[in-house]
């Protein structure tokens, strides 16, 4: 294999958005970094979505980052010191402004700790990662997004034959997601078929099932796994499965936010089946029927 599993260290971008609190979120996502520009007004739109920028050409809607949290907005005169974060996820050009940016951080997921539970489902935290003493928040911004935009949730129906969908129903099939928000999307689309399927929110734990399944006798067939996790992410995952000899070999769909083909690329190194952008549905399921044609 030619990945290496230390090969691929972490960008974050780190940012304030009140007091001395520093966020962050992985510059995988991000397009660009641009000082505040004047934006035009977005009738009708969510309290957070303060107007649209133009980005190369196009424009782009800007949340007020504070506001989506559930912080008091920017003022004025913050908005005009702050900075807009361009960033690609889930197939939409967003632009967060924050207070201010600070750094750009090399880190490794596994430095990275799950939020405590005690947080709740409404806590905009995928991870905690201590940076010399400094507690950075990772924030989850597939919620965020969802929160503002609930139609983004909207189900998806998607039309199987009943050979499909019973070749689905045949399959031992594990997700693994630390958005509670990815994680929705993707039980429901199997749920409304009747498939049956593990569910994790790490890729420690999922690991731990895989083993446990193995061993049962009913080894996973199907992987799909986010890339970017608290603890063992989506390559590691991927790695760890394709260098353990003595497990029966899931087909590996490795299924992330990130529209990069940086991403993408290393997905193959290190031994997933495929990469998909989140989400479509139609797209996961016709990659899982592919994985189900390969499964012996």
């Amino acid at each position: 294999m030619s990945a290496n599993k230390t090969s691929q260290s972490q960008k974050l971008l780190l940012f304030r958005l009140l007091g001395s609190r520093l966020f962050g979120i992985g510059t995988l996502k991000i397009r660009e970094i641009l000082p505040f520009q004047r934006l035009t007004k977005l009738p009708h739109s969510h309290h957070a979505v303060i107007g649209t920028a133009t980005f190369r050409g196009s424009a782009v809607p800007v949340i007020d980052m504070s506001a989506a949290v559930g912080y008091p907005p920017l003022s004025r005169e913050e908005r005009e010191k702050g900075s807009i974060i361009i960033t690609d996820i889930q197939r939409k050009e967003i632009g967060f402004l924050v207070r201010n940016v600070q750094q750009i951080i090399e880190t490794d997921w596994r430095s990275v700790m799950p939020p405590p539970k005690a947080l709740g489902t409404n806590a905009f935290i995928t991870g905690l990662l201590d940076v010399d003493g400094d507690i950075i928040q990772l924030l989850d911004v597939e919620l965020l997004l969802a929160r503002v935009y609930p139609e983004s949730l909207d189900f998806q129906d998607v039309s199987l034959s009943d050979v499909q969908s019973e070749t689905l129903k045949s399959l031992n099939i594990l997700l693994v997601d630390d958005s509670q928000v990815a994680r929705k999307q993707l039980s429901d689309v199997l749920d409304s078929k009747g498939i049956h399927y593990h569910v994790t929110t790490n890729g420690n734990e999922a690991l731990q099932v895989l083993l446990r399944e193995d061993e049962l006798g009913h080894p996973i067939e199907i992987l799909v796994s986010d890339i970017e996790m608290p603890g063992l992410d989506g390559y590691e995952l991927a790695f760890d499965v394709r260098d353990n000899a003595s497990l029966k070999q899931p087909y590996i769909i490795l299924h992330t936010s990130l529209n990069s083909e940086m991403s993408l690329s290393y997905a193959n190194q290190v031994g997933a089946n495929e990469a998909l952008t989140k989400f479509d549905a139609d797209e996961l399921l016709q990659a899982m029927l592919r994985g189900a044609n390969q499964t012996p």
